[in-house]
């Protein structure tokens, strides 16, 4: 610990891209705030943005399983104090381990205890492994703990599960619903037309989409700053079409999620999140507009029974 400073300012930490925070990212922090109550100190989670694959290789940014404000409101929720973004430029991706235990770990956060998964990496060229990590602690200060991975559980499994279509799958990994989130703009309101007016949701880039299909879930409107606020506290069984709408002759791919029993919503402009509980089935090109409304209704049906009982 350097001169100065107090135990009371140090921190215990985790560090990683934390991408879809999921039951592997739970069982790290759940320790890291363990140890952190057990010494008396806060717990920050180090996280990186944009993810450092785009930086190191571009154009190799891996579907994103949760936004930056969801990924930082998951770890608040499991007991962590503060999110600390790192912006991962080309200089920061050229730092040695040591520079990174130093200037971040040691000076900035003060770590007095550093948590992170059994196969942790760090530096350039992730030069940096455990025992690294255990040698710069000895010289800084901090105390190093690892936690042994979940079998099956990883970032790559789960992005492999949504793109598939198999987003029950991919909610175990992730102990909830995997979330698409986005403004909902105007579409060609052809839902509207059909008796099922739908939230057509605006994702930000690399978002983790699902595989074209029918899902059962949930749509809810989520607060963010300079966006207007509605619905507050609101959550309600939706069912959401992935993809071109081939009865239509294919349009860009779009999210849209119909909220059951609601006609009377007031969405545009508002940030919403979906939350995808099951696959019903694939898209299909109807021969009419009735075959598709009959199914629709079929849609619908599954959907309330799937998301209510």
């Amino acid at each position: 610990m350097g001169p100065g400073v107090r135990e009371s300012e140090r921190s215990v930490v985790m560090v990683g891209v934390f991408d879809g925070v999921h039951r592997g990212h739970q069982r790290v922090a759940e320790r890291a705030v363990a140890v952190a109550r057990e010494r008396g100190l806060r717990t920050v989670a180090v996280t990186f943005e944009p993810h450092p694959a785009e930086v190191v290789r571009p154009g190799s940014h891996p579907p994103r399983l949760t936004t930056p404000r969801h990924k930082a409101e998951l770890l608040k929720g499991l007991g962590v104090d503060e999110v600390c973004v790192l912006d991962f430029t080309l200089e920061l991706s050229m730092t040695s381990p040591a520079d990174f235990a130093q200037g971040v770990l040691a000076d900035r956060l003060k770590a007095a205890a550093v948590v992170v998964g059994d196969n942790f990496r760090f530096g350039h060229k992730a030069a940096g492994d455990i025992e690294t990590l255990r040698t710069l602690g000895e010289k800084y200060d901090f105390e190093v703990e690892t936690v042994p991975l979940v079998d099956g559980v990883s970032s790559t499994q789960v992005r492999e599960l949504v793109t598939s279509g198999d987003v029950a799958g991919a909610a175990e990994l992730l102990g909830r619903p995997h979330r698409v989130e986005g403004v909902v703009v105007r579409g060609y309101q052809r839902g509207r037309q059909l008796g099922f007016p739908t939230a057509n949701v605006e994702t930000p880039p690399h978002t983790a989409i699902p595989e074209d299909g029918v899902y059962a879930g949930w749509l809810e409107c989520v607060p963010v700053a300079n966006l207007p606020a509605a619905y507050p506290g609101q959550r309600w069984p939706a069912a959401i079409s992935v993809g071109t709408n081939p009865t239509f002759e294919g349009v860009p791919r779009t999210v849209e999620a119909y909220a059951l029993d609601r006609d009377d919503l007031e969405l545009y402009g508002v940030h919403v999140a979906v939350d995808f509980a099951a696959r019903l089935r694939g898209n299909t090109r109807f021969d009419s507009i009735e075959a598709l409304i009959d199914q629709i209704h079929a849609d619908v049906a599954e959907t309330r029974r799937l998301t209510t009982e």
